[in-house]
């Protein structure tokens, strides 16, 4: 079953109460942005206390600085004017339960859901599957803490990013909600 009718009619009664929102500035009112995973549980809004036009939010799964990642940053500070950046990843993060070759495999046997199991996600459906997934980096994470400092490391070294960028590094809780600072990834994110 669809969920188009329930997004619809909640746009309708956001829209109806949109008001001075119409005018927000199209920079960044705080001139911050946020590189963090598109997993459910994690609301930036509420987690970092933003509200409309108050920061950029990057999501993608994991929250891994992939080149379509840097290139938003890039064109956050480049163009709307964001001075400081954060990485957040998070705990039990899906990209924690398999590897690159787990979702090749899952993506040549059958294109259908996956489903999760004691030892793994494994395939339900039937063929045919596609072998177009052996040339894409999944950018899994097999440590949570190592990913935070080489996704930090990733964006401050990039030829795009200017040195003067403080980019910080942390782990959001989901059990808590607490944002747990990565002391080695927020040093090399240090503003030189």
């Amino acid at each position: 079953m669809s969920v188009l009718n329930e997004v619809l009619a909640a746009n309708e009664e956001y829209a109806a109460s949109f008001g001075e929102k119409g005018e927000l500035a199209l920079p960044p009112a705080r001139g911050f942005a946020i590189l963090t995973c598109m997993d459910a549980r994690l609301d930036p809004a509420k987690y970092a206390g933003l509200a409309e036009g108050d920061a950029h939010v990057t999501r993608n799964a994991g929250g891994r600085a992939s080149d379509d990642a840097i290139r938003s940053l890039v064109i956050s500070y480049k163009l709307l004017g964001t001075k400081e950046w954060f990485v957040i990843h998070h705990t039990d993060c899906g990209m924690e339960f398999f590897t690159d070759e787990v979702i090749r495999g899952l993506l040549a046997n059958s294109l259908e859901t996956a489903a999760l199991g004691e030892n793994g996600f494994y395939d339900v459906g039937e063929g045919p599957g596609s072998h177009a997934g052996d040339y894409i980096d999944w950018l899994t994470i097999a440590d949570n803490a190592k990913s935070v400092v080489e996704d930090v490391r990733r964006i401050k070294t990039h030829p795009l990013v200017p040195a003067r960028i403080p980019v910080y590094g942390y782990i959001y809780d989901v059990k808590s909600g607490r944002l747990l600072e990565v002391p080695e990834a927020t040093a090399i994110g240090a503003a030189a």
